[in-house]
């Protein structure tokens, strides 16, 4: 069975996100709360952590809704696939997914996210470059392993 207080945290977050309601998205978290939004980058912490990541998920999208495709329940945490469809001010669109692993304290709230995503991909795509015109930049086989645009 799985715990409804684990439930609660994921839906309201996935709706917090989507509706874009600050407060009830801060109000998820436990005070000492560490974020890694995505897994590689520096974690945000506590408070100022919070506000951090919020401006990541509002700052540069006009609208973004989130929804929780599929949920994975076990003990204390989930794991949520997700899709999401996002805009910006210039009226661009993108459409993007990620994976979102959670893990609540004994009173409902948030002690750790860690999600995988790519964020710069998605403000590339919002920024309306065409992944499809030709510029790729990769490794070329040569010895200084610079990256080369092509």
């Amino acid at each position: 069975m799985n715990d409804p207080r684990v439930e609660a945290a994921v839906e309201q977050y996935f709706r917090a996100l989507s509706t874009r309601n600050k407060s009830e998205w801060m109000a998820l978290f436990d005070k000492s709360a560490v974020l890694h939004e995505p897994v590689g980058t520096t974690p945000a912490e506590g408070r100022e952590g919070l506000e951090q990541v919020w401006q990541i998920f509002t700052g540069p999208f006009a609208t973004l809704t989130l929804a929780s495709d599929e949920v994975f329940y076990s003990g204390s945490g989930a794991a949520a696939r997700w899709s999401a469809k996002a805009s910006s001010a210039d009226g661009h669109t993108t459409e993007f997914s990620g994976i979102t692993v959670f893990e609540i304290d004994a009173d409902g709230l948030i002690q750790t996210v860690m999600s995988y995503w790519d964020p710069a991909a998605v403000l590339i795509r919002l920024a309306g470059v065409d992944e499809d015109d030709g510029d790729e930049i990769y490794l070329d086989d040569d010895e200084d392993d610079s990256p080369k645009l092509h």
